[in-house]
């Protein structure tokens, strides 16, 4: 159903951007790097530091979790913004696109749920840059470096 949606969503942004001036090309491209990494700045600063060492929230953790509708129109609203920000993500990992690549896709792989989410998340944060990346922010914001545990990638 929401593929029906997001699809021509980029179709249409890809067609306006095509239509822009080389002044407002170099305009959008700027005032989305700037907010694309203040936003990745506030997510990374937010995560608690065991967010990825610690074992997915059970369904009885959080009032709304309890709820069903409450559950899954919170879950419905988590993958629609998943599938919103992965891709983001992915085209700022091309090379001479500027943002935060990286860090949209693993915010977007954590927004989503799927089987194998959380060891394709410590595949992502074995690689030492980003590691390095995520924990220097951090470390920018007076935060505790992220806690990693990448024995659990097998469970």
């Amino acid at each position: 159903m929401h593929n029906r949606t997001v699809i021509p969503l980029y179709r249409r942004l890809v067609h306006s951007y095509g239509q822009m001036s080389f002044g407002a090309k170099a305009a959008a491209v700027g005032a989305l790097f700037v907010v694309t990494s203040a936003l990745g700045v506030v997510v990374v600063v937010w995560l608690p530091a065991d967010h990825f060492s610690r074992p997915p929230a059970r369904d009885g953790d959080a009032g709304w979790r309890r709820h069903p509708v409450l559950r899954w129109t919170v879950l419905g609203a988590k993958n629609v913004l998943g599938l919103l920000v992965l891709p983001l993500g992915i085209f700022m990992a091309l090379p001479l696109v500027p943002g935060p690549g990286l860090v949209f896709i693993l915010v977007g792989l954590s927004l989503l749920d799927f089987p194998g989410k959380r060891s394709l998340e410590r595949r992502l944060l074995a690689i030492p840059a980003v590691l390095r990346f995520l924990n220097d922010v951090r470390h920018r914001f007076h935060r505790a470096p992220l806690v990693i545990d990448l024995d659990a990638r097998h469970r």
